[in-house]
């Protein structure tokens, strides 16, 4: 294996791994590594991996077993690992000299360079990552249309307000993890330094509709916020009235009490 061109196979799978909510860096020994910012290492058995702290591992060239030993020993540097990982993969085709391009998850490039590498698994962890908020997303989607379902049919406001104030900060997590953490919409800075990537990238950003998913999450996010803002509004509108009518009706309560002193006594 060669630091510039670290797998000689012709025909290799890449595979995004979302293992966990974070991988620390930091406690993962960097000595053998062949690039940083993304961490990109080699694996036992002739394969690359590429390490992301919002828990996705990228392998290129690595067999099952060697992968299943590699995320055995990331373990101890693992936070919250999910049960079932999300899973996004692509067929690689080596042919020099051929125009770069990707069509039905398979990529043809020019060469294993680890920029290139690096490139392709960052589009990867970023579509397994759409695919967990995805999901997150949806449920919670379906979870909320009730709601308006219910107001349209009896008026009445069904839910407490904690529940609701719970779902606000999922969906404020959610999006502070899409923005913040994995800066999905945000180019690799590996471009910076190779500009002659970014027609790659631009494929398999197309090919996995990156900035599609993305803006799709956003406008359900923004439609699960207002509604269950609504909501609130409407809950703490209803508090507030009942409130009043517990103020009049003591009051009313005082006046009979004074006139019964006054008239009856």
């Amino acid at each position: 294996m060669t630091a510039d061109f670290p797998i000689h196979a012709k025909v290799f799978k890449a595979r995004a791994v979302l293992v966990g909510e974070r991988i620390d860096l930091k406690a993962w020994s960097t000595a053998q590594s062949l690039a940083n910012n993304p961490l990109t290492v080699e694996v036992k058995g002739s394969g690359v991996a590429t390490l992301y702290r919002y828990g996705v591992v990228v392998f290129f060239n690595v067999l099952p077993a060697e992968e299943m030993s590699f995320l055995a020993q990331l373990r101890p540097a693992l936070s919250k690992p999910y049960a079932t990982p999300e899973i996004e993969e692509l067929e690689i085709h080596i042919e020099p000299g051929s125009p770069e391009s990707v069509n039905g998850g398979v990529a043809f490039i020019e060469n294993t360079a680890v920029g290139r590498l690096q490139v392709i698994s960052d589009v990867l962890s970023k579509s397994a990552l759409l695919s967990l908020y995805e999901k997150k997303v949806d449920s919670e989607f379906d979870r909320i249309e009730p709601f308006a379902t219910e107001m349209d049919r009896s008026g009445y406001l069904p839910g407490q307000s904690k529940e609701l104030r719970k779902k606000v900060g999922a969906m404020l997590l959610v999006e502070q993890r899409m923005v913040g953490r994995a800066a999905i919409t945000e180019k690799p800075d590996i471009l910076w330094d190779n500009p002659g990537l970014e027609g790659l990238f631009v494929r398999l950003e197309g090919e996995f509709e990156i900035k599609e998913r993305h803006t799709a999450i956003d406008r359900k996010l923004s439609l699960i916020s207002s509604t269950v803002h609504t909501v609130l509004e409407l809950v703490s509108s209803k508090h507030s009235l009942r409130v009043e009518w517990y103020i009049v009706i003591l009051i009313l309560f005082e006046i009979l009490l004074t006139l019964y002193q006054l008239f009856i006594r």
